[in-house]
């Protein structure tokens, strides 16, 4: 599949901040830690 390493990585880095921050932040709080998670991997 063509897409399937970056989308490995986006799903990977989305359930890493979801396991860390949990639930109950603003949806700019998640996309600062995803932007944080991805650029680390």
């Amino acid at each position: 599949m063509l897409f399937e390493t970056v989308t490995r990585e986006i799903i990977g880095a989305a359930f890493t901040v979801y396991n860390k921050m949990g639930f109950a932040y603003l949806e700019k709080v998640y996309e600062k830690c995803m932007l944080l998670e991805l650029e680390k991997n």
